[in-house]
């Protein structure tokens, strides 16, 4: 029996005035892989920064509803958003490393957390590069900048970076969309390797991506949630006509 990790019930959405996502009913299971998929602009990237309230750092949005992560409302006034997203860490769509060396990309939260024992700091360091499968190129040169990696290395420098301060769960905003297809293909072998320890939600525009990648699959359109799924369902057979037109290509 799967366990929900989060669950979100009847979530709208507004950038202002704008309403960008309509009672949002999803759950999502612990140890498990969720695409979410849909046409530019459709809110799949908006609810996926609702799980850890990256939308807070927005001015002007306000989010109803509820998103429970083990029962717990993520959105309750007495909730440490600081602790939240150590639980519920977040790569994005651009590699986004520091300029700063590798060791010191991956240690940043650990630091930030307050970590200082270098024996700790070392051993984290190497334990998540290896999780991001890159360790092995990068041992030699832990203290070069992280700005000098191709960009497939750094996304995986990202991903140790978000693995280092040991979240439960990892949000992933098309993760690959800027990589060249054997990153592409090394982003998504870690994607099916991190799922025995993590609970992880992606963003992709790659039908096919989410097709190899993914236990479950939402669609997403203009803010709705058409359909979810398991992802051989809604590729092989979706019940709504939208999901399969969105799916064979008809639109998007």
């Amino acid at each position: 029996m799967n366990k929900i990790k989060i669950e979100a019930e009847n979530v709208n959405f507004y950038y202002g005035k704008t309403k960008a996502l309509s009672g949002i009913d999803l759950k999502i299971y612990e140890k498990k892989v969720l695409a979410l998929i849909g046409p530019s602009g459709c809110g799949k990237s908006t609810f996926l920064r609702c799980l850890n309230r990256m939308n807070d750092l927005i001015d002007g949005t306000r989010v109803e509803g509820k998103i429970l992560l083990d029962g717990e409302d993520v959105y309750d006034k007495n909730v440490d958003v600081v602790k939240l997203r150590m639980r519920v860490g977040m790569v994005f769509q651009k590699s986004n490393p520091f300029p700063k060396t590798i060791f010191e990309n991956v240690a940043y939260g650990l630091r930030v957390n307050g970590t200082k024992d270098k024996k700790i700091l070392q051993e984290k360091v190497e334990q998540s590069l290896k999780q991001a499968a890159i360790w092995d190129e990068v041992k030699d040169r832990l203290h070069t900048s992280a700005l000098s990696l191709s960009g497939g290395q750094q996304q995986r420098i990202c991903i140790a970076r978000a693995l280092a301060i040991s979240p439960e769960i990892i949000l992933m905003d098309e993760p690959a969309s800027a990589l060249d297809p054997i990153s592409t293909e090394k982003i998504e072998y870690l994607i099916h390797e991190l799922k025995n320890l993590y609970t992880i939600v992606i963003v992709t525009h790659n039908m096919q991506q989410a097709a190899r990648v993914s236990d479950f699959t939402a669609f997403f359109y203009v803010g709705e949630l058409v359909e979810v799924d398991l992802t051989g369902t809604i590729f092989t057979n979706p019940t709504k006509k939208q999901t399969e037109d969105y799916i064979t290509g008809k639109f998007g």
